[in-house]
C-alpha cells in the first residue's frame, strides 16, 4: 500500500512535469515561428541596389538582385541556430524546475497519504495537523482531520455503547445463574424456596427482555425511515401512554396535571406512543414521592408539541444533553434501580426519524422538562 501511494504521488508529479514541459515547448515553438517570420519580413525591407551592382557579404561577391534573398537565408540560419539552443535550454530548465517545485508542492499531499495509511481502528488519534501550506491542500488537510474527529467520536461512542449493553445484559444473567446455583446446591430446598427462586429468575428475565426490546427499538429508529405514516394526535397518544403508568404514579402519590389540546402530526403511531410512554415512564420512575407531573400538548402552523415536566433529583444543566445518550440516567451512567437508560435515546431517535427535534431542561428545584417538536399536519 505504501508503494502504491508513493507511486500515485510520483505519477502525479511526473504528469505535472510533463504537462509543464510540453506547454513550455509549445510556447517556444510558437516564438521560434514568429521570429522566423519577423526575420524574413525585416530582410525584405532592405533597399534595392541598381542592377549589376555587386556587394561583398561575408567575403562573397553577391549581385544586388540576389542580395535580399542571401541576407534572408543567412539571417534565418543564424536565428535557427540561436533559437534551437534557446529552445532546448528553456525546455530542459522548465522540466527541472517543474520536477523540483512539484516535489515541494506535493509534500503536504504525501503527508495526508501517510496519515491515511497509518490509520486503523486502534490508531484513530493520528492527525495531519499543520502542513505548512495554504489554499486547497490546507483545506483538504483540515477537512480530513475533521472527518477523523467525527469517526473517532463515532468509534468511541460505539465501544461505549457495546460495553454498557454488555454490562446491562450481564447483570440479569448473573442474577439468574446465582439463583440457580444457590438453589441447586441446597439439597433441602422446599417448594417455597423454589418458588422464590423462580420469581427472581422471572424478574431478571423480564429485565433482560425489556433491555433487548429497547435495543431493538433503538436500532429500528436510529437513522431509519418510517414504515408507517398516518395522522397521529399527540394528545391521544399521551392519554394512552398515561394509562400504562397511572397505577404506578398513584402508588407514589404523584400529582398529575394535563393540558392537552389537539396536536396532529404525521408519523408511526406505535413509535409516537413509545415516545410519550418513555417520557411519562421517566417522569414517574425518576420522580420523588408525592411529586408532580405536568403533561401538555398543542400545535401551531409549524409544529405539534408534546411537553412533559416533572419533579425529581437535581440535574446539572451542563449534563442535560448527556441524558439523550444511551445508558445515561439523570446524568449518571448505570446507576438507576430500574430501567436500562435507553428511554430518552429512543425518544430522540424516534423524533428525529419523524423529522422533529427534542429538547430538555432542568426544572428549578429538581426535575426535568422534555419538549418534543414534530412537524404539524395540515
Amino acid at each position: 500500500m505504501k508503494g502504491l501511494a508513493a507511486l500515485g504521488v510520483r505519477s502525479l508529479r511526473a504528469r505535472i512535469t510533463l504537462l509543464a514541459t510540453a506547454l513550455a515547448a509549445a510556447v517556444s515553438l510558437v516564438l521560434l515561428w514568429l521570429a522566423w517570420q519577423l526575420v524574413g519580413d525585416a530582410v525584405a525591407a532592405v533597399p534595392q541596389l541598381p542592377p549589376g551592382t555587386t556587394v561583398r557579404v561575408d567575403g562573397v561577391e553577391v549581385e544586388a538582385s540576389t542580395l535580399a534573398e542571401h541576407l534572408r537565408a543567412h539571417a534565418r540560419r543564424q536565428m535557427l541556430v540561436a533559437g534551437a539552443a534557446a529552445f532546448f535550454f528553456v525546455v530542459a530548465a522548465t522540466g527541472v524546475l517543474a520536477w523540483t517545485l512539484t516535489s515541494h508542492v506535493l509534500r503536504p499531499l504525501r503527508d495526508i497519504t501517510g496519515t491515511a495509511r497509518r490509520l486503523s481502528v486502534e490508531s484513530m488519534g493520528q492527525r495531519i495537523g499543520d502542513i505548512g501550506a495554504r489554499g486547497e491542500l490546507a483545506e483538504l488537510a483540515e477537512t480530513f482531520d475533521a472527518m477523523l474527529d467525527r469517526l473517532q467520536a463515532a468509534f468511541d461512542a460505539q465501544r461505549h455503547f457495546v460495553a454498557n449493553a454488555s454490562h446491562e445484559l450481564r447483570t440479569p444473567l448473573s442474577v439468574v445463574r446465582t439463583e440457580l446455583d444457590v438453589t441447586l446446591a441446597d439439597e433441602h430446598a422446599d417448594e417455597a424456596e423454589l418458588r422464590r427462586m423462580a420469581g427472581v429468575v422471572r424478574d431478571a428475565t423480564e429485565r433482560a427482555e425489556r433491555l433487548v426490546g429497547s435495543l431493538l427499538l433503538l436500532a429500528r429508529t436510529d437513522g431509519a425511515g418510517l414504515a408507517v405514516t398516518e395522522p397521529v394526535d399527540l394528545a391521544a397518544v399521551a392519554d394512552s401512554a398515561w394509562r400504562a403508568v397511572r397505577a404506578e404514579a398513584a402508588d407514589r402519590g404523584l400529582r398529575v396535571e394535563f393540558d392537552t389540546a389537539p396536536a396532529v402530526t404525521h408519523g408511526d403511531p406505535a413509535l409516537l406512543e413509545r415516545v410519550a410512554g418513555n417520557l411519562l415512564e421517566n417522569a414517574v420512575r425518576h420522580n420523588v414521592d408525592r411529586g408532580w407531573i405536568e403533561v401538555s400538548t398543542g400545535a401551531d402552523e409549524r409544529y405539534a408539541v408534546l411537553r412533559v415536566r416533572s419533579t425529581g433529583p437535581l440535574i446539572d444543566p451542563a449534563t442535560v444533553a448527556e441524558l439523550f445518550e444511551p445508558f445515561r440516567r439523570a446524568g449518571v451512567a448505570r446507576t438507576a434501580r430500574s430501567g436500562a437508560g435507553l428511554g430518552l435515546s429512543i425518544v430522540r431517535a424516534a423524533v428525529e426519524a419523524h423529522g422533529g427535534s427534542v429538547h430538555a431542561e432542568p426544572v428549578v428545584g429538581g426535575g426535568l422538562g422534555v419538549t418534543v417538536f414534530l412537524p404539524a399536519a395540515h
